[in-house]
C-alpha cells in the first residue's frame, strides 16, 4: 500500500490578501475553487506549475475574530532558485520576512516570510543538481 501526499489546508480570514500573497509572493496558481455559498464558505486551491501538491485556503465568510495557529504547527516550505532576490521583493511587497539564515555552520540558505494570517512560509535555496 502506498499513499501520495495531496493537499495541506490553512483557514484564512480575507481571501483576497491570502490570494494576493501565496499568488503574488509565491508565484502559486489557482487550481480549483469551490464555493459553499449555503455553507458560507470557500475552497480554494493553489499549487506550483508541477501541480503535483496543493495548499487549499479555506475561507469561511464572516469570520470575525482571527484564527489560532497553534503551536504544534510551524510551517510550509517552498524552494526558489534566487533566494536573494526572492528575498527583496517579499520586503520590497511589505511581508514580514527574517534575516537571510543557514543551520549552524552553513553558509545561509533560507528565511521565512509571514502572510496576512500569520502562518509562517519558509523559503529555501534550490540545491544546485549535480
Amino acid at each position: 500500500m502506498s499513499y501520495k501526499m495531496l493537499h495541506t489546508c490553512i483557514r484564512v480570514k480575507d481571501l483576497e490578501k491570502s490570494l494576493a500573497f501565496y499568488q503574488g509572493a509565491l508565484g502559486l496558481v489557482e487550481t480549483r475553487r469551490i464555493d459553499y455559498p449555503e455553507y458560507k464558505f470557500t475552497l480554494v486551491y493553489l499549487s506550483d506549475e508541477s501541480k503535483a501538491y496543493e495548499l487549499e485556503l479555506t475561507y469561511n465568510y464572516n469570520q470575525e475574530e482571527s484564527y489560532e495557529i497553534g503551536n504544534g504547527f510551524s510551517h510550509t516550505a517552498v524552494e526558489t532558485n534566487d533566494l536573494e532576490a526572492s528575498h527583496k521583493k517579499h520586503q520590497d511587497m511589505g511581508y514580514q520576512a527574517t534575516k537571510l539564515m543557514g543551520l549552524p555552520g552553513t553558509e545561509p540558505s533560507y528565511y521565512f516570510v509571514t502572510d496576512p494570517d500569520g502562518y509562517r512560509v519558509e523559503v529555501i535555496r534550490a540545491s544546485k543538481k549535480n
